[in-house]
């Protein structure tokens, strides 16, 4: 991702913040009800995702296929929906960015599909490492023995995660 210029910020609608939870509902569910929130701004960028701040904190995006939390958004408030687990041996390579292998990988949730969005999140704490998008779904992915099964898309140290208002 390329350096993120904020150029402008303000509030959405009731129904425009509506229709942001509800998409995010289609990845999340019920977890969705931990973004709500009175005020929900939207940050005009030159990113190409979309970034709606939480009480003032760029908790949400929305790239225009789906809306799920950043990763800033999935440390304060943890889900337990489209996740995939990795051993500690991962957790350096996954937090500076690179992409996710089969051997790393421990457990795998029943929700994660092709194509969708996925938090992924460390052994032991469970604590967010990187947001990707899944390359296969979630039966799959147990079933496979190698290769790369989930593309970084966000990760701490990256553009969105040190955006600073």
């Amino acid at each position: 991702m390329k350096k993120i210029i904020v150029k402008k910020r303000h509030s959405i609608r009731k129904s425009q913040a509506q229709d942001l939870l509800d998409k995010l509902a289609l990845q999340i569910g019920a977890s969705t009800k931990l973004f709500h929130t009175e005020t929900i701004e939207i940050l005009e960028t030159n990113a190409d995702v979309t970034v709606f701040l939480v009480n003032k904190k760029p908790l949400l995006m929305d790239t225009g296929t789906w809306v799920f939390p950043t990763l800033r958004g999935a440390v304060q408030c943890p889900f337990p929906e489209r996740m995939i687990t990795v051993d500690a041996g991962a957790i350096p390579f996954v937090v500076n960015g690179a992409d996710v292998m089969r051997p790393g990988i421990v457990a795998v949730s029943d929700d994660v599909i092709a194509g969708g969005p996925v938090q992924i999140v460390d052994e032991r704490h469970k604590k967010p490492l990187a947001i990707g998008v899944a390359l296969m779904d979630g039966a799959k992915i147990r079933m496979s023995a190698a290769g790369k099964m989930c593309k970084n898309f966000h990760h701490v140290g990256d553009e969105l995660w040190n955006l600073e208002l």
